[in-house]
């Protein structure tokens, strides 16, 4: 996948992506000041901004392993991203509105028009945190859909981790800018209305983009064509024909099939996602991991900052002394965080060629390395400066968990046979032997044509190892059917179902921090507890990256 042609394409088709994560970000960081004046008390703050990760959880396996099996007309992974990108529209025109509404809605009582607002307010919240993070999942779905060769795969999931970089970018900057004294904050009412008008704009025009660049192969348009015989003029056969056409074309439409397809498979997603395939398990430990130590130093660095480097107090008095320092420190670690996306920006352009260079193992270990490294750093510094530039070398591993994950899960899936075997069909007993795969190992010569052979398992065949010339002949079970290829391994498991669990751990690493950093910080009285925590997690998942498998080789070890 090469030429300006094939980028171009790329970056219209992750357009959506950079939208999605312009709005999150914009939105989720303008959200809180609404909820205070709206008289949320701010400990019930966080457990509203908890709304869309925890209901993420329990959606994304039914979504993700509904769009592998959804046959709509429309393809598999469209009528997903429509109906999420319909919710993030309809929180876009909530959270400014809230107080109209509510108004309208309340019948001039001032108690019942309050609650009407704090109640519109997080409905709006979570359902913009909930379908602005569930949609990534069928996005990634889509692009492993269109790109299966693994350097394809890997340079467009490097796109879309640069595009999410991107809208962090210009989500974070927005709010940050004054809107309240332009020309169009004067039609529109002012600072809110305006910026989220700009944020409905802007995903509009993505979603748009996104939807016309992508070719999907559809599923359910061979339903629709009518035979040979019922292409005539015949007058009897019309009318019956027309009521089957629409029927048909009702039974294939987005909203229905998405609706048939997650009742029908909720008992089965759910067991699947039990049995997660051993690669995949170690790869989710390890992003989990890896991410709740990114996460708990994004969620908390402002803080940090605030009053561990300024040594503010939130609680002080507007105008204090304390309260200016705070303030400063906030702004000053916001700049951290734009540096980290602006990090993370450079890295994911440069990523396709850093794997290509360095491998993929060596890629993810030091790109955890360094996250641990700079939190470590910044935990016994004091210099702003210092801890500026370290918060900005996170980026990497930023970066590097949003891109070869979803990479190694596309490549699972490519060779299911060679990755995805069930550790329980990995022996056979057959009249009191037992055979392993280690046991009917055997040597090949260099003659092409001792055996006939293909590199990689594939549909029951022999697997041969190019690189250490080792021959692994198929086992089979009594029925003839090849050991390990389980149907509910094979058939039934789509790289969807994956792909969701992967984001559920990005939703558990925000869940776990905002649960218990809070106690912990109690606890130990000092906010520097935050970047310690996440220093520490990073330590453990550069633990369980050693463990991932990157390459048949790490199969074999």
């Amino acid at each position: 996948m090469t030429g300006w042609r094939s980028q171009w394409r790329l970056v219209l088709l992750n357009s959506l992506t950079c939208g999605l994560e312009i709005c999150v970000a914009a939105g989720i960081t303008y959200v809180p000041p609404l909820l205070l004046e709206a008289g949320v008390k701010e400990q019930y703050m966080t457990m509203v901004l908890g709304i869309g990760p925890v209901l993420g959880l329990l959606f994304i396996p039914l979504i993700g392993s509904a769009s592998d099996h959804c046959n709509s007309s429309y393809g598999r992974r469209r009528p997903f991203i429509w109906l999420l990108s319909l919710g993030v529209l309809l929180a876009l025109l909530i959270i400014p509105h809230a107080d109209v509404l509510a108004a309208n809605l309340s019948w001039g009582s001032a108690s019942r028009n309050q609650a009407l607002q704090v109640g519109l307010l997080i409905l709006g919240v979570g359902l913009l945190d909930f379908c602005g993070q569930v949609c990534f999942t069928p996005l990634e779905a889509l692009l492993s859909d269109l790109y299966r060769e693994r350097d394809d795969c890997g340079q467009a999931f490097a796109m879309f981790s640069f595009m999410v970089s991107l809208g962090g970018c210009i989500g974070y900057l927005l709010p940050a800018l004054d809107w309240s004294s332009g020309l169009l904050s004067f039609y529109l009412g002012g600072q809110a209305e305006c910026l989220f008008s700009l944020l409905i704009f802007i995903f509009v025009v993505s979603v748009l983009v996104t939807m016309k660049v992508s070719e999907e192969p559809t599923c359910g348009t061979s339903v629709l064509e009518p035979g040979p015989l019922e292409s005539g003029w015949c007058f009897p056969h019309s009318c019956c024909y027309l009521f089957q056409y629409k029927l048909r074309y009702l039974k294939s439409g987005p909203l229905l099939c998405l609706l048939r397809t997650c009742w029908s498979m909720t008992p089965a997603i759910y067991r699947s996602y039990c049995h997660v395939p051993r690669v995949m398990r170690q790869l989710c430990l390890a992003q989990l991991c890896s991410w709740m130590g990114v996460m708990s130093f994004m969620l908390f660095y402002t803080d940090f900052v605030g009053e561990g480097l300024y040594e503010g107090v939130p609680s002080a008095a507007p105008g204090t002394a304390l309260r200016q320092r705070y303030d400063e420190g906030i702004r000053m670690g916001s700049l951290g965080l734009f540096l980290q996306c602006a990090t993370s920006t450079f890295f994911s352009l440069v990523m396709s060629r850093l794997v290509r260079v360095f491998g993929s193992r060596m890629v993810y270990l030091s790109s955890m390395v360094s996250f641990t490294i700079s939190a470590l750093v910044i935990c016994l510094t004091k210099s702003v400066l210092l801890v500026t530039a370290m918060s900005a070398l996170t980026g990497f591993a930023y970066a590097t968990l949003q891109t070869l994950p979803y990479t190694l899960t596309c490549h699972y899936h490519k060779e299911k046979e060679v990755y995805m075997q069930n550790s329980k069909t990995k022996k056979l007993h057959k009249n009191g032997f037992t055979i392993t795969r280690d046991s009917v190992c055997f040597n090949l010569d260099n003659d092409p044509g001792d055996l006939s052979h293909k590199n990689g398992i594939s549909n029951g065949h022999a697997y041969h190892n190019s690189d250490g010339q080792e021959y692994y002949p198929p086992l089979h079970n009594h029925n003839g059917t090849p050991l390990g290829l389980d149907s509910e391994d094979f058939e039934k498991r789509g790289v969807g179902l994956d792909f969701a669990i992967l984001d559920s751990t990005f939703l558990l690493s925000q869940v776990f921090p905002t649960l218990f950093m809070g106690m912990i910080v109690q606890f130990t009285e000092s906010v520097t507890a935050y970047i310690a925590s996440s220093a520490i997690f990073g330590t453990i998942g550069i633990y369980f990256a050693t463990h991932i498998i990157f390459d048949q080789k790490d199969l074999r070890n």
